[in-house]
């Protein structure tokens, strides 16, 4: 354990060289990956959401792709296609950007629905299935989208079941003001991270996270608080099992993350807003909004230990 929290403190400081003043979004984002859910960063344009994706592919030393969705997208453009060879009279698959350990989908909702649905196989079973044949995708896979708020021009709200995909939604917010005349003066420029991980010791990490001993009382808190959004008139959507077990997830790499080898109530209360207020909400309804179900529910459910 002491070994694995010196890597995830190692990876938050060089993350925190380019993503200024962000120590809180950063560490949920690293639960995020080491929980092995996808994330989606939510917020203006040119406010480090790309720069994040990117800094984290770097430290965990994960090949990665990015690409650009536009309207005019389709399916292909992401998953691959068949090109005829000329020479050997044959159909041959050349496979799409989603063949990488870490896809930066950004500006995902300028994708139209049919380009958006055709990351819901791989997001969910990691593989691809084209022309009769299934296609597994490299592991460790992950999806960091970025996401324009819902009331700028040419966007597509993401369907409730691709928000369901993600295990976790962030928005970086605008800097404190000692840090944006920092990012003025470009001393959050760190060109090039050194890859502190790689895709083996990744997997090591996650594992290591999944074993952190989580009581009965912590689960039923969970469960407590999806049942409360089941029975919440005002929520819009109700928690499935599906979002338990990311919440689960998440709240055991935040404690693992902070060295610990047992999940508390504050474990889960830290990463529940991130984990659950997308997919509480209706599609077409921005998370940047000030309601937040996610705090109603915790206010409403207490922790039993």
């Amino acid at each position: 354990m002491p070994l694995s929290q010196d890597i995830c403190q190692d990876i938050l400081k060089s993350l925190n060289s380019v993503i200024l003043d962000k120590e809180k979004k950063l560490t949920l984002a690293l639960s995020c990956l080491l929980s092995g859910g996808h994330l989606l960063l939510e917020d203006l344009p040119g406010m480090g959401k790309t720069t994040l994706a990117r800094a984290m592919a770097a430290a965990l030393g994960l090949s990665s792709q990015r690409i650009q969705f536009t309207s005019d997208m389709l399916p292909g453009d992401l998953l691959g296609a068949s090109i005829f060879n000329e020479k050997t009279r044959e159909f041959e698959f050349h496979p799409g950007p989603v063949f990488t350990q870490m896809l930066l989908a950004d500006e995902i909702n300028r994708g139209s629905p049919r380009t958006q649905s055709a990351l819901l196989e791989v997001m969910a079973e990691h593989q691809v299935s084209y022309e009769g044949k299934t296609r597994n995708i490299p592991d460790p896979f992950f999806v960091i989208a970025t996401q324009n708020p819902l009331d700028q021009a040419g966007t597509f709200p993401l369907p409730e079941s691709q928000l369901d995909r993600f295990a976790m939604r962030l928005s970086l917010g605008f800097p404190a003001k000692a840090q944006e005349i920092r990012i003025l003066k470009n001393e959050n420029r760190a060109p090039d991270l050194p890859a502190l991980t790689d895709a083996a010791g990744l997997l090591e990490l996650q594992k290591a996270a999944s074993r952190v001993f989580v009581s009965d009382p912590v689960c039923e808190y969970i469960v407590n608080l999806c049942i409360k959004s089941r029975t919440d008139p005002e929520i819009p959507n109700p928690l499935s099992p599906r979002a338990s077990r990311a919440i689960l997830a998440a709240a055991r790499a935040r404690a693992f993350i902070a060295g610990r080898d047992y999940a508390t109530p504050d474990d889960v209360q830290e990463i529940f807003p991130s984990a659950a207020e997308h997919r509480l909400r209706k599609g077409n309804i921005s998370s940047l909004d000030t309601a937040s179900y996610s705090d109603r529910i915790l206010n409403q459910v207490t922790p039993l230990v």
